[in-house]
């Protein structure tokens, strides 16, 4: 009974593998036939793991957690902090800046800390939006299309710099003292030689994306995690079976619905709005098999990232961080408040969409 009690704990906790688990299942009756996987479909998967487990180490020497904690006893502390988040989650995911910053930010005591956090986990979707494996979308995308590295940021940057512009401008709006900005816990110590060796790990790691070296010498990733620190291989395992999962779910969805979705505008719209339900990775893995738009799709997941809770994974992280550190009411204010900002970012980043098409700078 115990064992049944946590498996159905972990059923509920990972709500978006069941749901995807039950999908596979229902339609691999329907069709009488396991769903099939392409090798261009695994190999963004197996870099996303090698980019789990490379961050992993990182964050165990305790790094991150170092610089964070030195740059919170400084001056325009809110400044500070949206461009570390934004070079962050630029160079190290979405996930992993959230995991590192938010437990420092509810440390302090500062006033606006609701504010300050929200800043952040905004800044962090902007500046993860602007690599291809800044998010598991993104490098999904950049893999599976084939796109060069240059195209990839010229298409995304508009949107990725313009709301770092607009984040830093309202971060000079958030009043923090250097006297209020004191961490209630002991700067972190570091280790330094797991850390440098990681730092080197997440470079071929990211090679691999880019695809400056072939996929398989992410291999050398966590082999040498197996033999030097074993612990880092426990990543979220339950996530890369949910991508699988979801891309199986494509795959038989595509024998259902033949008709190509070619219009931009509306790869946008649909991808956009259907993360607000389902979430922008699986929005993504679900829509790819019915477009050659990638330029919508990247655009439209990365906006729709913002909004409900359940937009982007990087939103329940926000959300299950703040609400292990805070009480219950101060929890629930907190949503409201990262829901009604996130839906004011997403009008803004549908707007900045058509306004580049008006302009000329996206093309319909």
């Amino acid at each position: 009974m115990p064992d049944l009690k946590r498996l159905g704990t972990f059923l509920l906790d990972e709500w978006l593998l069941s749901l995807s688990l039950a999908g596979i299942v229902a339609l691999s009756l329907y069709f009488g036939q396991l769903p099939e996987y392409h090798t261009d479909q695994i190999i963004p998967i197996f870099l996303l793991w090698v980019l789990f487990i490379a961050v992993k180490g990182i964050e165990e020497s305790g790094y991150l957690l170092a610089v964070a904690g030195y740059l919170g006893h400084k001056r325009l502390l809110a400044p500070r902090l949206v461009v570390l988040t934004f070079l962050l989650s630029v160079f190290l995911t979405i996930d992993v800046t959230l995991v590192t910053l938010l437990p420092l930010l509810l440390a302090m005591r500062i006033q606006e800390k609701n504010s300050l956090i929200l800043l952040v986990a905004f800044t962090a979707h902007a500046g993860a939006a602007l690599t291809p494996f800044g998010t598991p979308q993104n490098l999904f995308i950049f893999s599976f299309y084939h796109i060069s590295v240059a195209d990839f940021i010229r298409v995304i940057a508009p949107f990725s710099l313009g709301l770092f512009a607009l984040f830093l401008a309202l971060s000079f709006t958030i009043s923090v003292t250097p006297d209020t900005a004191v961490l209630s816990q002991k700067r972190p110590k570091t280790d330094r030689q797991p850390g440098i060796l990681y730092l080197l790990l997440l470079l071929v790691g990211i090679l691999a994306v880019l695809r400056i070296c072939p996929w398989y010498v992410g291999w050398i990733v966590p082999l040498s995690a197996l033999l030097w620190a074993p612990k880092t291989l426990r990543v979220e395992y339950a996530l890369l079976l949910t991508f699988l999962l979801f891309l199986g779910l494509a795959n038989e969805a595509q024998t259902l619905l033949s008709q190509t979705l070619a219009h931009p505008v509306h790869i946008f719209m649909l991808s956009s709005i259907l993360s607000q339900f389902i979430s922008n990775v699986p929005t993504t893995l679900l829509l790819h098999q019915f477009t050659p738009e990638w330029e919508a799709l990247l655009w439209g997941t990365n906006v729709g990232g913002f909004g409900t809770l359940v937009a982007a994974l990087a939103n329940l992280i926000t959300y299950r961080i703040y609400a292990a550190h805070e009480r219950r009411e101060a929890s629930a204010l907190f949503l409201t408040q990262m829901v009604f900002w996130g839906f004011i970012v997403y009008g803004a980043g549908i707007l900045l969409y058509f306004a580049l098409l008006y302009t000329g700078v996206m093309h319909a």
